[in-house]
């Protein structure tokens, strides 16, 4: 199993804790998204992904290669029963865990993701104050709405007790919330499911300064 990605990439970062709570073992192949250009642009890597994004999983044994987060989660879901469910409950529950997913994955992060914010600061000119403004109006205003989604759903995690994916996907977007100085205070529930949740081994593993890759 190898997990191609970025050390500060959410997307990767959800994978990173995904394998890391259901306890697969993986070997990670850093891309470097700024480097030299940026090494998701290389030949090499196009083939694995046309996108040009990280991250991307290749299940050797099972002769796959998957590309977003999510649907790399999902099959880590199937392919390994054995292992601690991210996505589990009634169906209502089900629901909601991927509805809290995909608030995070699919309507705030990718709007203030690294390319998006290239083509604010140099191709709209509105430069490094430019860029930094839109990430913070477009992540606060996501996390507003996940405040009031999950205050009445949450527990220690953001379903009730138990970990899941609706938290995989929350924690990166609050540490993309820190790196630009966004307050938390607006969001109590936020705050204390994140606080709880970087106590956890697998989450403090998964963190991005503890990658190899970090910094670089």
């Amino acid at each position: 199993m190898k997990l191609y990605g970025y050390w500060r990439s959410s997307a990767t970062y959800r994978v990173r804790l995904a394998l890391n709570l259901k306890g697969i073992e993986y070997q990670y192949e850093p891309v470097h998204l700024v480097k030299n250009g940026g090494e998701q642009y290389s030949g090499k890597y196009q083939a694995l992904n046309p996108a040009q994004l990280v991250p991307t999983l290749v299940d050797e044994k099972e002769a796959v290669t998957l590309n977003q987060s999510l649907a790399i989660i999902e099959y880590l879901e199937e392919a390994f029963p054995e292992s601690p469910p991210l996505i589990s409950g009634s169906a209502r529950q089900k629901a909601l865990i991927r509805t809290i997913a995909y608030d995070v994955a699919c309507d705030t992060q990718p709007i203030a993701n690294l390319r998006v914010l290239n083509y604010v600061a140099k191709d709209l000119a509105q430069g490094d104050a430019g860029k930094v403004a839109w990430a913070k109006h477009w992540i606060a205003k996501g996390l507003a709405s996940l405040e009031t989604r999950i205050a009445p759903t949450s527990g220690l995690f953001c379903v009730g007790d138990e970990v899941s994916l609706a938290d995989v996907c929350l924690i990166p977007q609050v540490y993309n919330a820190e790196r630009f100085n966004i307050d938390l205070s607006p969001f109590p529930t936020i705050k204390r499911v994140a606080e709880h949740c970087n106590f956890q081994p697998a989450f403090i593993q998964a963190l991005p300064e503890n990658q190899p890759d970090a910094a670089e």
